[in-house]
């Protein structure tokens, strides 16, 4: 019976990668000389530090660039409300989305079944499992998948077994 995994994965050597072009970039421009901004990671969690709202947003904008160049999907980063730090200064955090939350299976899961295709989906931890007797409806559930919108983080579709 073929079947596929709906996963949502981050490769973290590429976002480290991304992370080191922009603390480069930061240090090399113009407009961030003499600012305290910068950008840290520990584990699943990035700490963003800034002067003010527009080197904020500055910064968003070249995590977002060197994201794309580095072929990670922007939208992993879940980002927080920025709070006042020492200084004058603004710190924000963002979380590197590993794995689809059970809220996020379980609203794919009711999607997929209202197509009314003949699939199966099972919530395996934080993947989902979609099998059936042709591979024809398995690609029709990606596509679904592709289309959604409620969906705020990058899907892959990986173990595609015949």
């Amino acid at each position: 019976m073929p079947s596929f995994d709906i996963v949502s994965k981050t490769d973290m050597q590429e976002v480290d990668n991304a992370l080191q072009g922009v603390s480069r970039e930061i240090a090399q421009r113009y407009d961030f000389k003499g600012s305290k901004c910068s950008v840290e990671r520990n584990e699943k969690n990035l700490t963003i530090k800034a002067d003010d709202d527009f080197k904020l947003k500055q910064v968003h904008e070249l995590i977002a660039t060197y994201f794309t160049r580095r072929k990670v999907d922007a939208r992993t980063l879940a980002y927080k409300t920025p709070e006042k730090a020492s200084g004058g200064t603004l710190r924000q955090e963002a979380t590197i989305r590993q794995g689809i939350d059970q809220e996020m299976a379980r609203s794919i899961v009711k999607n997929i079944k209202a197509a009314k295709l003949k699939i199966q989906v099972a919530i395996q931890g934080d993947e989902l499992r979609v099998s059936g007797k042709k591979r024809d409806d398995l690609q029709a559930v990606i596509e679904l998948c592709k289309e959604m919108k409620k969906v705020d983080q990058p899907l892959q579709y990986v173990n595609f077994r015949d």
